[in-house]
């Protein structure tokens, strides 16, 4: 008798085995904060200044900022195709602990040269167009609002060609609004502005 109970609850125990073995594994292979920074540094630097084209520095953003574009990217909101297979797992605790990671971080200029003469004409421009109201006098950013100071020039002209022609997916149409009507060479000149501060 007891050997017929042994053998009716060993399918049950290795059943039971193998789910706690699946979770152990499915939980082991969750990426853990240093690896998912690790992921995130190989494009938007280690210390999260970009060193590759058109790639933005997250270093000094503010918490919010990050932690709102991320869920919108993660949602399909915002759609960025590099980022897509990076934030499609992100819990709401791993994106609360990036966002309050690169918002300590110090932002640094990039290797880009920056023009003074249109970096001043960008500020005739940006007084013009209230940008400092927005994103404040240090362009440090705050709430929803991104840190442009010392962001990549390359990357500052790239996002608002796209908020100019509403090409950009998931964005604040307030920015776009705020940019209408702007030449190219004036979108040039903000970068280079935003760069210098």
């Amino acid at each position: 008798m007891r050997l017929s109970m042994k053998s009716e609850r060993s399918p049950v125990l290795l059943l039971a085995a193998a789910f706690v073995l699946f979770c152990s594994n499915a939980l082991a292979q969750k990426p853990t904060l240093p690896e998912r920074l690790a992921q995130c540094g190989t494009c938007h630097g280690e210390d999260g200044n970009s060193k590759l084209e058109n790639i933005p520095s997250l270093a000094g953003q503010p918490a919010f900022f990050t932690l709102n574009a991320l869920i919108l990217m993660r949602e399909g909101v915002r759609k960025v195709e590099a980022m897509a297979p990076f934030v499609k797992d992100l819990s709401d605790a791993d994106i609360q602990a990036l966002a309050e990671h690169f918002e300590k971080l110090p932002a640094k200029r990039s290797e880009e040269k920056v023009d003074p003469a249109l970096a001043e004409r960008g500020a005739t421009i940006a007084a013009q167009r209230r940008c400092e109201s927005c994103h404040l006098p240090s362009l440090e950013g705050h709430q929803q609002m991104p840190r442009l100071a010392r962001q990549r020039v390359d990357y500052m002209i790239h996002a608002m060609r796209q908020y100019l022609t509403d090409s950009r997916s998931g964005a604040d149409t307030a920015m776009t609004a705020a940019i209408y009507g702007l030449r190219d060479e004036d979108i040039v000149a903000l970068a280079h502005w935003a760069a210098s501060k």
